[in-house]
């Protein structure tokens, strides 16, 4: 049961950690005047983020596993709705795009973060990851697909830990090769 949960939410991990998001913001703030300790807190923020939007995910869906379940039918819809919103996110942003030529401005969270305090570091980690909405809905469909394979108790606690563990994989080896 916790691999079949396992296999579920590995996509949706591998395409969170594979994000540019954290891996500009990271490279970013490690390059700033206080790297090492800002790459630690922003790499605790983003842990912190995901953790908070599985769990929650996680509860609200806790029926999902029976699939006659009200629950169930919400997750496969949602699913559904959030896949259609990413589409129409993706094309906007596709026809929005800069076209050969055109000066862009650097975001301002970006130009920031080269002198980004403590606090900003952590509170940027944890936005870049849990309330990134593309994040957002890949931690949505793990943690569903989560309860749907059926995992209770610990298994449960396990296999949201393994999701955010590999969510994280390339913010967590910036800081640690960084520290290194």
């Amino acid at each position: 049961m916790l691999g079949q949960a396992r296999g579920a939410m590995l996509p949706a991990a591998l395409a969170v950690a594979l994000s540019p998001f954290p891996l500009i913001g990271i490279i970013l703030i490690l390059s700033g005047a206080h790297g090492r300790r800002n790459g630690l807190l922003f790499a605790a923020g983003w842990i912190t983020g995901l953790t908070i939007a599985a769990t929650l995910i996680a509860l609200l869906f806790g029926g999902a596993d029976d699939p006659d379940s009200t629950s169930s039918a919400v997750a496969d819809w949602g699913r559904v709705l959030a896949g259609g919103a990413l589409i129409a996110l993706g094309a906007r942003t596709w026809w929005k795009r800069p076209r050969a030529g055109e000066q862009t401005e650097q975001p301002h969270w970006m130009a920031s973060l080269d002198d980004a305090t403590a606090p900003r570091a952590l509170l940027l980690g944890a936005l870049l990851s849990g309330a990134n909405p593309k994040n957002l809905v890949l931690t949505a469909s793990a943690a569903t697909s989560i309860v749907e394979a059926g995992a209770h108790d610990v298994g449960l606690v396990m296999a949201i830990t393994v999701y955010v563990l590999i969510a994280s994989c390339t913010v967590l080896g910036s800081v640690g090769l960084h520290l290194v």
